[in-house]
């Protein structure tokens, strides 16, 4: 019996073989090539420093908001009024140091979150530009974010989950809470729950690189038809009131849209609480709250990100501008 036909719309017995022909995985390999061909380290470093200066100033509206999106009715967690209830409470029992619980996996998450955000999405968009002379579309540029967003999370998601466990230590007795440190935490959860336990919430951080992915095909768009308007080539430099502006307005987008899953996931992570799984967490959270438990905390996100956005963006534009050669 003569083989069925093959891809080559011809029988596999007569059609002959180029032997330069590229099998797929060579194939692959050779694009995986290319697209490290695009890799600036430049960028990576110039996303860390956004990153960490955005967290160094503002890790305590992080706190509150992690707070208030666990806030289940739990006994054993204490009873805000508000954003600032909450900042002055952790501040007359615990001082500074109670605000800047997490601070350190926070500072490693977020630089590392921005710097290999900045540094595959900026790889990614430059391959897949690659010979064109036209710009990418928006649909493009929210496809290469996604993908960036899911390499970022495959690396950083240990981080967020000590980072949640470090802030929702309630005590402000050193020697009684269950963790020392990043170090300590990320032993002990190994320990005690395995890789698993260091990926605690990351199908709903995968939901949530929708949420990077917005924000950058919004404010790619927003530099793209501001530029256009002004009549200036596409990747020209803008004051410092315009960048800010832009991505402000494409975080607000993003977080409008997709902020449940932040509350989804900080509740997985919680020490606290058991929940069997993400369905789990939904269920519970909409039969004991309704609605509005998926958007618990999203006042103190929106003070905290839309600055923590600004400062991040700005930094990274100035400081990749200027390792890359492009400085005025």
């Amino acid at each position: 019996m003569s083989p069925a036909p093959g891809p080559w719309r011809g029988s596999a017995a007569t059609l002959p073989v180029a032997p330069d022909t590229p099998s797929a995985p060579f194939s692959l390999t050779a694009d995986l090539l290319r697209l490290f061909s695009y890799v600036k380290y430049e960028n990576l470093a110039a996303g860390v420093s956004g990153g960490v200066m955005s967290t160094m100033v503002l890790h305590p509206l992080d706190l509150v908001k992690i707070r208030f999106a666990v806030s289940d009715g739990l006994e054993l967690r204490r009873k805000y009024n508000g954003m600032f209830h909450c900042m002055k409470s952790i501040w007359q029992l615990e001082g500074i140091r109670g605000l800047y619980q997490g601070v350190t996996p926070n500072i490693w998450g977020t630089g590392a979150s921005w710097g290999f955000y900045f540094f595959f999405y900026n790889a990614i968009k430059a391959f897949n530009k690659e010979g064109r002379q036209s710009e990418l579309s928006a649909a493009e540029h929210l496809v290469s974010a996604a993908q960036a967003g899911v390499l970022t999370l495959c690396l950083t998601n240990p981080v967020w989950v000590t980072k949640t466990r470090l802030v929702l230590q309630y005590n402000a007795d050193p020697s009684r809470k269950q963790y020392k440190g990043m170090l300590d935490a990320l032993r002990k959860i190994y320990r005690h729950e395995g890789i698993p336990g260091l990926y605690r919430g990351f199908v709903p951080g995968l939901i949530g690189t929708s949420h990077g992915a917005l924000q950058f095909m919004v404010y790619e768009e927003l530099k793209r038809g501001y530029n256009k308007y002004k009549k200036m080539p596409s990747d020209a430099q803008l004051t410092l009131a315009e960048y800010i502006a832009m991505a402000a307005v494409s975080k607000i987008f993003a977080v409008a849209i997709t902020y449940p899953y932040q509350v989804v996931r900080a509740r997985l992570q919680d020490q606290h609480n058991n929940y069997s799984g993400v369905i789990d967490v939904i269920r519970r959270t909409w039969r004991n709250e309704g609605a509005v438990g998926f958007y618990k905390g999203m006042v103190p996100n929106l003070i905290r990100v839309t600055p923590a956005c600004g400062i991040t963006f700005v930094v990274y534009e100035n400081v990749s501008r200027f390792l890359l050669g492009l400085h005025k």
